[in-house]
């Protein structure tokens, strides 16, 4: 088993010519899992569409010219589930990974490293001219670092196959695209451990006191736990047990506070906290008694819990046991600077938390924001940040990584750039993430790809000129819009627009620009209310032809449609 996590190629004499594969065969097991034989059949439907030339699919025992170059797709049981290895000899090419995933994101991996494709968005794949391309011989290995990626775009739930693609393994079951990964998302759990209404009449203690009154309120799946309780301790054992042994595939489970600031004040509780000098001294307390007892039945399992809001802070001593897995919430942290980004004080204590939470636990999970929840189609300036942030994340033993954005609606601000770029890092974090973001935007608006880069600078630039700190929540001013600006945010797409070469990328540019348009709505300044209905029949019109369903996390788009007319 490879604990080797980057990309590593080992060369060996000599090159593939691809044009002389033309008699080769694809060559897959008899017994080959679902995975296994969608794999194959991705290898030959793109190879064909670079090369135009078919290969040939056959099994082992249908194969009778020996002679003949092959490409062997095969699924090896000693290997990770996502683990990867290829070898390119000039007579044969063998792509094996794990099961159930590792043997598909081989292949994709050999077609975009290898040969040159790029699958950008769901209905865009870059497909390269082989012409004469030489692949040079060795063996190519990776394991990725992280084993929970969700980039978090509806694009991907409704496409899963994209997905796939995109190697975000937390969207689909289908086998054969290898299903999702066992982790889940780790989340509050408060409520599924010990329900108020199966335990609140007969034992009140058994919930938070707050104020000298045991809670009741089940608002944000509370009321929180006594987790210094004995009777609460057993309690959410048995129940997570239960829950484990009904799901055999599951692969860990959340024990984690509701989401309210009504943690129990009870005299046990405050003089742990006091102790620890955090509430995360009895909550953590707490999952590691629950963990104890899973552990015994369900080795293997995982114990997830959010060190979230009051939590977020280390205990002094209490530590994380060995199956506990800590997952931060970057709620509050500048989304234009990198976390680690010493300038930045928005975003010194979270990076402290972090790096204390790196040092005493090998299984950190992360839960971070990468939109503007109050306005998802204006524009935000994270591209910069994506990179570093996920690298930061991985140097404190991050496992898991949950980047929330837009996943109402199919658009949203730079939702294909976004998505094409978190999935990448993801999944290879060592990525240059400034040359990905180049390369997706020359490649997917082509003529049109100067102004758009210029826009992205400009954006970026201009946030910092004023020396904003925006979060996932920002207004149009923190994110450095005012009537001067959203008129040059405007230009850049018109220019961008008039540079189209086609219809193809003249809808691509529409799509974009809708960001534009809600950047003079909102922070236009003084304009003619002729040019505003204009602004506002544009705008609509773009919205509804390219599928922007919610213009924020709560607020359906027809709902804001209606506020403009209105006004």
């Amino acid at each position: 088993m490879s604990t080797d996590r980057t990309f590593k190629f080992h060369s060996t004499e000599g090159e593939l010519v691809v044009s002389a594969m033309q008699n080769w065969r694809i060559t897959i097991f008899d017994d080959a899992a679902a995975s296994e034989k969608y794999a194959a059949e991705e290898f030959q439907r793109w190879f064909n569409q670079a090369s135009q030339f078919t290969l040939p699919l056959e099994t082992a025992q249908e194969r009778t010219n020996h002679n003949e170059g092959q490409v062997n797709i095969s699924a090896s049981a000693t290997m990770d589930e996502e683990e990867i290895h290829i070898t390119v000899e000039n007579n044969q090419i063998q792509v094996s990974g794990g099961l159930p995933r590792g043997i598909l994101y081989a292949v994709h991996q050999f077609l975009e490293e290898l040969v040159g494709f790029r699958f950008l968005t769901a209905d865009h794949t870059y497909i390269p001219n082989v012409g004469e391309l030489k692949i040079p011989c060795g063996n190519y290995t990776y394991n990725p670092p992280f084993s929970f990626r969700w980039s978090y775009y509806r694009e991907n739930s409704n496409v899963p196959e994209f997905a796939a693609k995109r190697k975000v393994n937390t969207v689909t079951d289908a086998e054969n695209l290898g299903g999702k990964t066992g982790q889940q998302l780790i989340n509050h759990s408060f409520h599924v451990l010990a329900p108020y209404g199966t335990y609140g009449e007969n034992h009140p203690e058994y919930y938070a006191l707050v104020d000298g009154k045991r809670d009741t309120n089940t608002h944000g799946g509370g009321p929180q736990l006594c987790v210094t309780n004995p009777e609460v301790i057993e309690v959410a054992a048995a129940t997570a047990i239960q829950r484990l042994t009904d799901n055999p595939n599951v692969a860990n489970i959340s024990v984690s506070q509701a989401d309210t600031a009504a943690y129990c004040r009870c005299e046990r509780c405050e003089e742990l906290n006091a102790a620890e000098g955090t509430p995360m001294g009895s909550q953590l307390t707490f999952v590691n008694a629950v963990a104890e007892r899973i552990e015994k039945v369900h080795p293997n399992v995982r114990v997830g819990t959010l060190a979230y809001w009051y939590t977020r802070k280390p205990p002094k001593t209490v530590t994380p046991r060995h199956n506990v897995q800590i997952q931060l919430c970057s709620i509050e942290c500048c989304t234009l600077h990198a976390i680690d980004n010493p300038d930045c004080e928005q975003n010194q204590a979270f990076c402290a938390d972090t790096n204390e939470w790196g040092k005493i636990c090998n299984d950190i999970w992360i839960w971070n924001y990468n939109t503007n929840f109050r306005s998802y189609d204006l524009p935000f300036p994270n591209l910069r940040s994506i990179g570093p942030n996920v690298r930061y994340f991985l140097r404190n033993n991050a496992k898991g990584v949950f980047m929330q954005a837009n996943g109402n609606g199919l658009t949203g601000e730079f939702s294909d750039l976004r998505n094409y770029l978190i999935s990448r890092l993801l999944w290879n974090p060592y990525l240059d993430d400034q040359a990905i973001l180049t390369e997706f935007v020359e490649l997917h608006y082509g003529t049109a790809a100067s102004a758009i880069l210029d826009y992205i600078n400009f954006l970026h630039e201009n946030v910092e000129a004023k020396n904003r700190h925006p979060r996932c929540f920002p207004s149009p001013a923190d994110v450095g819009l005012d009537a001067e600006s959203a008129q040059r945010v405007f230009d850049y797409f018109q220019e961008a627009l008039a540079l189209a070469a086609n219809s193809e990328i003249q809808a691509r540019v529409e799509k974009a620009s809708i960001p534009a348009y809600k950047a003079m709505l909102v922070a236009g300044g003084e304009i003619t209310s002729q040019r505003r209905r204009a602004l506002i029949a544009e705008y609509i019109a773009l919205c509804k032809r390219y599928g922007l369903t919610h213009t924020a996390e709560t607020q359906p788009a027809e709902d804001y449609f209606e506020e403009l007319h209105k006004q």
